[in-house]
């Protein structure tokens, strides 16, 4: 069997995201390349990428070591802010380095489709039989799995890359991240 080449980032829920923060004791943050590149953006402040080693490369300026708690309060920016964690692997791809957290105002990822992301751990499983169709789910959904199509709810599970951004917002509670079927 053929071995998948992994992609530099993947995908995660914020759940998870708070699991790799809590088992690292040291944290450094930098400006994100892609809002310095745009000179602003629309979602977030420009200080969220979070890195767990003090000689990783940084794709924006300023970078400076914080503690545990702005670690966690970038965290809690990308909850209220609705930004995707998408985590980034070492060079060897064996190990978590720290985490990007971004959005489709400006995140290279979302505007340039040839940039290679994993989907994560999970997939949004959505009761069709309790959605009221609000849409409020389809906003937040960066990566087009979620569309309103004659007044109602439409869900492409194959375009779901697992960040978990429809379930926190679903007023219903309607939406359950749940592992790929294997």
């Amino acid at each position: 069997m053929d071995q998948i080449e992994l992609a530099m980032h993947y995908v995660c829920t914020h759940e998870r995201a708070a699991e790799l923060i809590a088992k690292r004791s040291r944290f450094w943050v930098s400006n994100c390349g892609c809002r310095e590149s745009r000179g602003q953006c629309a979602r977030s402040r420009m200080d969220v990428c979070l890195m767990f080693y003090e000689g990783e490369f940084a794709s924006g300026s300023g970078k400076h070591e914080i503690g545990r708690a702005d670690a966690e309060a970038i965290l809690d920016e990308a909850r209220t802010k609705h930004l995707v964690a998408r985590p980034w692997r070492n060079e060897a791809r064996s190990a978590t380095d720290g985490i990007c957290f971004c959005c489709d105002d400006c995140c290279g990822y979302f505007l340039d489709p040839n940039e290679r992301c994993d989907k994560g751990e999970l997939a949004a499983v959505t009761d069709l039989n309790r959605c009221t169709d609000c849409g409020v789910c389809v906003e937040v959904c960066y990566f087009g799995a979620r569309a309103m199509v004659a007044g109602g709810l439409a869900v492409d599970a194959a375009r779901c890359y697992g960040c978990g951004l429809c379930a926190a917002v679903c007023p219903e509670e309607c939406i359950d991240m749940q592992g790929y079927a294997s």
